[in-house]
């Protein structure tokens, strides 16, 4: 089994050493730094903009991973390509054209994602599987970071595991929500590529530790 990437997400980071929390994720070993952009409207809270992405890329060499938990994320994907994201991803709940929204994504020359929140099925974006570079399946419901991972998603996992091997895209899967050192496992056996840890990360005194554990090494 691969080892999955481990993408630490600063939303679970204290925001006036937010320099210092993305220089972290490089010094333990982390693969990617997740980047929660939320409306206040597709989901509760409100968090930052393009600029700060802008602001943190010169201080971190890692894949930055930007999730938008938006509405009309059509609207900003240009500003986070400027702002030097690697991957965009939208939720297909918030678009009625996600198959143009993921070509014009790919198009800036980016990685583009498509992530699905709890309720929703992986049968509603089976169609758009050829032409997204990563899924993104929410295991808690999004906007708090601290929930604890629901179980029955990890079933979606296995089932785009699956539709990847009988050669229906060649995208990453991706988990959000409750990964810690006590899912590790569990998580892992499903067939995720890259694994979103917030809380446990940043609460973690042994940052290098936590890593190479998710990473199950």
């Amino acid at each position: 089994m691969k080892s999955p990437l481990i993408a630490p997400s600063v939303l679970a980071a204290d925001f006036s050493r937010l320099a210092e929390a993305v220089a972290q994720i490089d010094e333990a070993g982390a693969d990617w730094v997740h980047l929660d952009v939320m409306d206040g409207k597709f989901v509760p809270p409100l968090t930052f903009g393009p600029k700060m992405a802008a602001d943190l890329r010169p201080h971190c060499s890692s894949v930055f991973d930007v999730h938008l938990m938006v509405f009309h994320p059509e609207n900003l994907i240009e500003d986070f390509a400027r702002a030097g994201a690697d991957y965009i991803t939208f939720h297909t709940e918030a678009v009625i054209h996600s198959h143009r929204l993921l070509g014009a994504i790919q198009d800036l020359g980016k990685k583009a994602g498509i992530s699905i929140v709890p309720s929703t099925p992986v049968s509603a974006i089976e169609p758009l599987l050829p032409y997204t570079d990563l899924v993104l399946v929410m295991t808690v419901n999004p906007g708090y970071g601290g929930q604890s991972l629901i179980p029955d998603c990890l079933e979606k996992v296995r089932t785009l595991a699956a539709l990847r091997s009988r050669g229906i895209g060649e995208y990453l899967i991706s988990i959000d929500g409750g990964v810690s050192r006590l899912t590790a496992s569990l998580i892992r056996e499903a067939g995720v590529d890259v694994m979103v840890t917030g809380s446990a990360f940043f609460d973690d005194p042994d940052k290098a530790g936590l890593v190479r554990e998710l990473k199950g090494e």
